[in-house]
């Protein structure tokens, strides 16, 4: 039995955009997959990833024609990657999806995010020295994660490709 619209559970603690109650209900007749993006962008407030990764970067824009901010982007990116949009080029589709917007502070109705030309701008505009920043940004945030720092921290990176498959 189905239950009522009145007796449909919602996903409670979501923050406000804009200054107005986010909802998120299964009963409706626009659906998106990308829902948890919702979820996401409370704990990207909460742990301000984008903003650490933007203070490691110099912006060479002249400000007074600035858009989108860094963190914007950066932010909107990690999304992207996030909800399995693995490359830039779907930001030009989902610069005005509606739970992307949400998940950017802003309301459907609102300007577009940004293109994909800007991401691409900004995924080449760190040097060497600004990534090696932006690496141990995130070291000293996955390290304040801990109450105690551990002795050592193994990273095990294996780029190799090996195809497995069953006969």
């Amino acid at each position: 039995m189905l239950a009522s619209v009145a007796n449909t559970p919602i996903l409670p603690g979501l923050s406000p955009v804009a200054g107005k109650s986010i909802e998120a209900r299964f009963d409706g007749d626009l659906l998106s997959s990308d829902g948890g993006l919702l979820g996401l962008r409370a704990i990207e407030q909460r742990l301000g990833i984008a903003s650490r990764l933007v203070a490691c970067i110099d912006d060479p824009r002249a400000p007074g024609r600035v858009v989108h901010g860094l963190d914007e982007i950066i932010r909107f990116r990690m999304l992207m990657i996030a909800a399995g949009y693995e490359d830039g080029n779907d930001a030009d589709r989902l610069r005005r999806d509606p739970i992307f917007k949400l998940a950017m502070e802003r309301l459907p109705e609102a300007g577009d995010l940004c293109s994909q030309a800007t991401i691409s701008r900004t995924e080449n505009l760190p040097g060497p020295r600004a990534l090696l920043r932006m690496g141990m940004a995130m070291v000293e945030q996955y390290c304040s994660s801990f109450r105690r720092v551990p002795n050592s921290i193994v990273l095990d990176i294996d780029d190799t490709f090996d195809a497995v498959h069953r006969v």
